[in-house]
């Protein structure tokens, strides 16, 4: 097959006979209307989207035309895919008039595609596809050109109606909520919780479905985003700043860059310490949850919904390691966001820790990972910690301390591939082999006759 002949946007002029463009999409608006001037009662559509075919060059593309033409061509990509542009009308932009609404680009010029004689379609050649796909994690601004969050806190209202660029990782992802506009159509909005090392909690409001889109199915807790021309306002319902996503934003995801690689790994230490939980609810009571599952069971509805889902499980442990160093089984955390520190610290390394500035205080329990298996698989890493591994094991943490190596083997071998009942709170996580995390709200042995009735129904629903 003969190599395909494109043209760089860099090389791109109004005189160009037929160009053929391709690139990644790194982003793309809503589909919106207007009344057509020339025909009463009649609609014009129109959405536009930023293709990007090397680090330092991208261009805007917008395409006009009637409802059916619109909307097939916005369906047929998203932010992320290749794609092949062919005979778009390359044109000279007004960057003082357009860019008020469109991301900034280097190039001078702009796309504009006609429903009879440009096309759009997803680029089909493997090799080219790859090669451009490392540009979607690059910023399209440099990379130290962005406020910290302290920074935006800091300067409050003196940055109210700017736009800026931020770096930060994601706290928690609201829910999308419906709302209808004055002139009768469906409105969304979204809001994220940003956050970095100085200020724990920063909120970014989406409006458009394609920024929401985005947000829900490539933006997990804990992930790296560099937000380029987002406009910041003081928000007097929250007495404090926030930014909304808009026309001219450009959200890169996991951005390469070194800046983004330091907040990732602080972002991954407060992930795996809990500490992004603290502002959420406590657990349901134990009494309350009655629910049984399969371990299969609990695997697919953790995966299912956003939330936390509770459930008892008839299960063993197939992994229990209550034999290796004290230093693993036992922990030492802050008692005000449950960060892990090092015995006998006098104070949380934890940026977030609600805590700081305060008295520090802390407390040393049984901390573990451990498997859940029953017939229809395993959960992997689950976490165990005191009061409940207390009265699972019928000791302190000060008397397991004191026992040898046989006693903790035996102690484990008490449990091991033993039958236990055990709620569990499960959610979803990317983090562990089967998809979901479980923490073990309580455990205890197995009476035979219930473990004996509620299997015989769960095998049959099996």
């Amino acid at each position: 097959m003969a190599a395909i002949n494109y043209n760089s946007i860099s090389e791109l002029h109004p005189k160009l006979s037929h160009p053929k463009v391709v690139g990644i999409i790194i982003g793309k608006s809503d589909v919106k209307s207007f009344p057509d001037r020339k025909n009463a009662g009649v609609d014009r559509y129109t959405f536009g989207f930023t293709v990007k075919d090397s680090p330092d060059f991208f261009i805007n593309v917008s395409a006009w035309g009637n409802d059916g033409y619109i909307n097939g061509l916005s369906n047929s990509f998203n932010i992320g895919d290749v794609v092949t542009i062919d005979n778009p009308l390359v044109s000279t932009k007004d960057p003082e008039r357009e860019e008020k609404f469109c991301p900034t680009t280097p190039s001078p010029y702009k796309l504009m595609l006609a429903e009879a004689h440009s096309q759009v379609c997803l680029c089909v050649d493997m090799d080219t596809s790859d090669s451009l796909l490392p540009l979607i994690h690059m910023p399209v601004k440099e990379s130290r050109d962005f406020y910290p969050l302290g920074d935006v806190v800091a300067n409050g209202q003196s940055l109210d109606g700017s736009f800026i660029n931020i770096l930060a990782a994601v706290k928690a992802i609201g829910e999308m909520k419906l709302f209808k506009k004055s002139d009768g159509r469906q409105g969304q909005r979204l809001e994220v919780k940003l956050f970095d090392e100085l200020v724990s909690s920063f909120p970014l409001v989406c409006w458009d479905r394609e920024a929401i889109q985005l947000v829900q199915t490539s933006v997990p807790k804990g992930t790296v985003i560099f937000i380029a021309d987002t406009k910041i306002n003081f928000d007097r319902f929250r007495n404090g700043m926030a930014a909304t996503v808009n026309s001219k934003t450009i959200i890169t995801v996991n951005p390469d860059t070194q800046e983004a690689g330091l907040l990732c790994r602080y972002a991954k230490e407060m992930l795996e310490s809990g500490a992004l939980e603290q502002d959420k609810p406590d657990d349901v009571p134990v009494e309350s949850i009655t629910a049984v599952y399969t371990v299969g069971q609990l695997k697919e509805k953790g995966q299912e919904i956003a939330q936390a889902s509770y459930g008892i499980i008839y299960s063993f442990f197939s992994k229990l390691d209550l034999d290796s160093s004290v230093s693993k089984v036992i922990k030492t955390r802050c008692a005000k966001c449950k960060f892990q520190v090092t015995e006998g610290m006098q104070y949380c390394t934890n940026q977030l820790c609600p805590g700081r500035g305060q008295v520090f205080s802390s407390t040393t329990g049984f901390d573990l990972l451990v498997d859940l298996t029953d017939h229809t698989g395993t959960l992997h890493a689950c976490t165990l910690r005191s009061p409940v591994a207390e009265a699972l094991l019928g000791c302190s943490t000060e008397q397991f301390t004191h026992l040898t190596d046989n006693e903790r083997t035996a102690m484990k071998w008490n449990f091991l591939l033993e039958r236990c009942k055990i709620y569990v709170k499960i959610i979803a996580s990317t983090r562990t082999k089967s998809g979901v995390r479980a923490v073990i709200l309580a455990c205890s042995l197995a009476d035979p006759g219930e473990v004996k009735q509620h299997m015989s129904v769960l095998l049959k629903e099996d």
